[in-house]
């Protein structure tokens, strides 16, 4: 494609209203991320399950709202 092509169409996708462009923009970065894996929705799926079961059944290391509050503030100062 021609600079002068990507620059008319960079041009009209300007123009168009915001929910317009952040949807353009969102599949244009989605064509990057190449070719899903197949098996990560499972294996998310199956990772959130033995979490659940974790805490539900007790095994799991918990930590307080305070201690996530303090433990997110000191990764952003």
């Amino acid at each position: 494609m021609a600079a002068s092509d990507l620059e008319t169409i960079l041009n009209q996708a300007k123009s168009l209203a915001e929910p317009d462009r952040a949807r353009l923009a969102h599949d244009l970065l989605a064509t990057l991320d190449g070719q899903p894996d197949a098996d990560a929705a499972t294996a998310w799926e199956q990772e959130v399950r033995r979490r659940l079961a974790e805490v539900r059944n007790g095994t799991a290391k918990t930590i307080s709202r305070e201690e996530l509050n303090e433990r997110l503030n000191n990764r952003l100062s």
